[in-house]
């Protein structure tokens, strides 16, 4: 792992995200629901306090924040999801995981860093999901050197980055990687934790939609090292 993937990326001056979180931070806090936050908190185990607002409701304060604002440039990008990774409400988090996923073009491989401080930061499924899915997908794909930065955090201790890498080709269909989504697959087959088994099973039951036969054989094949829960998981919809 080079330096730069270990290093707290800095924030870097962004006039667009000082208007965004400006906003941010004035509108969601008046849509708070004590009541929900701590209902919300309990079912994410507590990683992060919650506002408590519901996913709909935000959605639509989003774009009203994010009204008559431009088009981002990858700084912009990184400054607006640094900062609302550094506020503790969970649902700030959301919104700097909606804005990547809808300006990922606008990154570079050089995003890369800062993708994996939000991965590893305060982690859990809600945030790393569309992260790995929405974000280090389309990186990856828009630069394959970054295939090299997936296969060295499919085998990263950290299983959030391991988590990533493994979901990463959820979207890819007919262009995904098979060696790597079977190679990552096998080399995370005997982790405990259920993450990753987890999401072992998710990436290749997606990949079942493209190519069941692949699938079934593979799992056919690596039954013996592969978990009950990942098995089950991939074969749910092709038997």
């Amino acid at each position: 792992m080079s330096p730069s993937e270990q290093s707290v990326p800095d924030v870097p001056d962004s006039a667009l995200a000082d208007t965004v979180l400006r906003r941010l931070t004035q509108v969601y806090p008046e849509a708070a629901d004590p009541g929900r936050a701590v209902a919300a908190a309990a079912y994410m185990r507590n990683v992060a306090p919650f506002l408590g607002i519901a996913t709909p409701r935000r959605r639509d304060l989003s774009r009203t924040v994010l009204a008559d604002t431009r088009r981002p440039a990858e700084a912009d990008c990184t400054a607006v999801a640094l900062r609302c990774w550094e506020l503790p409400e969970r649902e700030y988090q959301y919104f700097a995981a909606d804005y990547l996923r809808r300006h990922v073009g606008r990154c570079s491989s050089g995003f890369l860093p800062v993708l994996r401080h939000l991965v590893t930061t305060r982690p859990w499924w809600d945030t790393v999901d569309v992260l790995a899915a929405h974000v280090a997908g389309p990186l990856v794909s828009a630069d394959p050197v970054l295939r090299g930065v997936m296969d060295r955090w499919a085998g990263d201790e950290d299983l959030w980055l391991a988590r990533t890498a493994l979901l990463h080709q959820l979207r890819f269909r007919e262009n995904t990687d098979t060696d790597r989504l079977f190679g990552y697959c096998l080399l995370r087959a005997d982790h405990p934790d259920f993450f990753i088994r987890k999401a072992i099973g998710w990436c290749l039951r997606e990949y079942a939609k493209t190519d069941a036969e692949a699938v079934r054989e593979f799992v056919d094949t690596a039954r013996d090292r592969l978990s009950p829960l990942s098995v089950r998981e991939a074969l749910r919809h092709i038997g």
